[in-house]
């Protein structure tokens, strides 16, 4: 098995439409009536959820008339959301072929297929020609990807001069060894967490100059907190939520997440940069 196979595994469910299903049925919902805040619960898979993606979103100021590549778009809850908000035309990419079928599903569902299409391929081997896009995103993608200035390069090969790539990434923080399993890989063999400095030396070494950086780390621990608390208040987690995906393993992968989180071993981090001319 090669590498690419044990990441698309590692994130394999097996019956998904389904379960996504049955998580709506339980909300009195149908799948013909959902809409996209229906779905954001399960289908944006990073930490912060839709939260997360609107804080880090609008920072790229997306515009109607754009196509904006998502790489590594999982479900494709975060283009779903960008179409819906920002009303561009979303472009996605991801590596497990379940992930894409299911969100073109997800997309058919809440009206969206006209401006959404989604992809089944590698992020370091883009299937689409130079310049294509007017912007692209990457949210908790790159901790599963080794080569990040190969990552670079091909995404700043199919953007536009002047275009923004931001990235919504776990990073490392310390030389402390991860507690595993965590929601992106089950050991450290699929693990490969780099310091903010080194995405900065793979923008800049790629055609890109960085604008911002910002740390979520607070964010992320109070963003745990309360999913906690309100799942103990329910008694459980609702019928909607990232323990879909990660099914029994999130009994797991979310206190590690947090024993990660909080001992300072990583923090997710936004970097917005801008392809020079």
């Amino acid at each position: 098995m090669d590498y690419a196979e044990k990441i698309s595994n590692h994130y394999a469910h097996g019956n998904l439409v389904s379960a996504i299903k049955a998580g709506l049925a339980a909300h009195g919902i149908k799948p013909d009536n959902a809409r996209v805040e229906d779905l954001g619960p399960v289908d944006e898979f990073h930490i912060g959820g839709r939260i997360a993606s609107a804080h880090f979103l609008d920072q790229l100021n997306i515009k109607p008339a754009q196509t904006i590549l998502d790489v590594g778009c999982g479900l494709g809850g975060s283009a779903r959301f960008a179409a819906d908000t920002y009303g561009a035309k979303l472009v996605g990419l991801d590596l497990t072929a379940e992930y894409v079928s299911a969100g073109q599903t997800l997309c058919d569902w809440v009206g969206l297929s006209d401006r959404i299409e989604l992809h089944q391929g590698s992020a370091l081997s883009l299937p689409f020609e130079a310049a294509r896009f007017d912007g692209a995103f990457m949210m908790h993608v790159g901790m599963n990807i080794q080569d990040k200035p190969a990552l670079m390069a091909e995404v700043s090969r199919v953007l536009k001069p002047g275009t923004k790539f931001g990235i919504y990434d776990i990073m490392k923080t310390s030389d402390e060894d991860l507690a595993y399993p965590v929601p992106w890989a089950t050991t450290s063999e699929t693990s490969w967490l780099a310091r903010p400095e080194d995405y900065r030396a793979a923008f800049e070494d790629n055609g890109f100059k960085v604008v911002s950086e910002n740390s979520r780390q607070a964010f992320a621990l109070e963003f745990f907190k309360k999913m906690k608390a309100a799942n103990n208040a329910a008694d459980g987690p609702p019928p909607l939520g990232l323990h879909v995906l990660m099914q029994q393993s999130s009994a797991e992968k979310i206190p590690n997440m947090v024993a990660n989180l909080a001992a300072n071993r990583m923090s997710p981090v936004e970097m917005i940069a801008v392809k020079r001319a």
